[in-house]
C-alpha cells in the first residue's frame, strides 16, 4: 500500500503538470476571432438591410399613394368625359329638334 505522502508526491506532481498545460488552443482562439468578425460584419449588413428596407418601405407608400391619386384621377376624368358625352347628346337631340320645328315652319 502506498503511503500518503507518495499518493501527496503523485498528487502534487499532477496538479503542476496540469497548471502547465496551455489550455489555448491557437487555432480554436482564431476560430473565435473569424467568428467574432464574421458577426459584426453580419451585424452591419443587417443594419444596412434594415434601412434600406425601411427605405424601400417609405418609397411604396410614396408610391402607393401617388397610384390611387392617379386612380381618383382617372376615375373624376371618366366622369367627366361621361358627363360631357352626355351633354353632347342632349345637345344635339335639342339640334335635331329644332331642325324639326324648323322644317315644320318652312312647309
Amino acid at each position: 500500500m502506498k503511503t500518503d505522502s507518495e499518493k501527496e508526491k503523485k498528487l502534487s506532481f499532477a496538479l503542476n503538470r496540469l497548471k502547465s498545460l496551455n489550455l489555448q488552443n491557437p487555432i480554436l482562439k482564431s476560430n473565435l476571432e473569424n467568428l467574432s468578425t464574421q458577426k459584426n460584419q453580419l451585424e452591419i449588413e443587417k443594419k444596412q438591410i434594415e434601412e434600406k428596407y425601411q427605405s424601400l418601405m417609405s418609397e411604396h407608400r410614396t408610391l402607393s399613394q401617388q397610384l390611387e391619386e392617379l386612380n381618383n384621377k382617372k376615375i373624376d376624368e371618366k366622369k367627366k368625359e361621361t358627363k360631357f358625352s352626355e351633354k353632347i347628346d342632349e345637345l344635339n337631340q335639342e339640334t335635331d329638334n329644332l331642325l324639326e320645328e324648323i322644317d315644320k315652319w318652312q312647309m
